[in-house]
């Protein structure tokens, strides 16, 4: 029987996957590396994670490209999407996600527990959330196939709701102001946000 631990790296369905936790015979797992890129939604418009194409697609598309057997262990759960704490952004209604992307407050559960510092937040925290945070460098994520890192986006809303969260690619600081939802970072020109979709899996068929 395959061993099971927080912090360890499984493969399904032909990606590695990071166990973030571990909770009544599931887990929650995060894809090790950024597998693809991909806007937030697919117009500049104010849009929460609840109505994003992202989600729409993690949820269809990307879901089914995992078999009947694979899609037997993701485990649907609602999701809790919570307005922007520094900005007053709305987060928007709960979602029934079979996949889904990591809030701000779930990045900082499990990689690394910052959740102290994001419930009592510093007065100049702007930009970032805790750029000397001592967790950073446990978020940075490569692109799958490449030597480098990239970003990637939290469900989470940004500064406004034409922005969402991200993971800063070199040193994994907090994008609490949020990125483009349509083209991203601008300067990166064509290039999009990254994504390590995440869900819950039944350990023990």
């Amino acid at each position: 029987m395959e061993e099971f631990n927080i912090g360890g790296v499984i493969p399904f369905s032909g990606y590695n996957w990071r166990i973030l936790d571990i909770k009544n015979n599931a887990a929650l797992i995060i894809t090790e590396y950024i597998i693809e890129q991909r806007a937030y939604h697919d117009a500049y418009k104010d849009i929460t994670w609840a109505d994003c194409s992202l989600r729409k697609y993690l949820n269809g598309e990307f879901y089914d490209k995992f078999n009947a057997t694979d899609k037997s262990r993701i485990i649907p759960v609602i999701n809790k999407n919570f307005d922007n704490q520094w900005y007053g952004s709305k987060g928007g209604a709960d979602t029934n996600d079979s996949i889904f992307l990591l809030s701000i407050e779930e990045v900082c559960k499990y990689f690394g527990d910052s959740s102290s510092k994001l419930q009592n937040r510093g007065k100049n925290q702007r930009y970032w959330f805790e750029r000397k945070d001592e967790n950073n460098s446990k978020r940075i994520a490569r692109l799958q196939g490449k030597e480098w890192g990239w970003w990637w986006w939290l469900r989470s809303p940004g500064r406004v709701n034409v922005k969402a969260v991200y993971i800063f690619g070199t040193d994994g600081n907090i994008g609490i102001q949020g990125n483009n939802i349509l083209k991203g970072n601008i300067s990166d020109g064509k290039c999009t946000g990254g994504v390590r979709p995440a869900l819950w899996l039944k350990l023990e068929l």
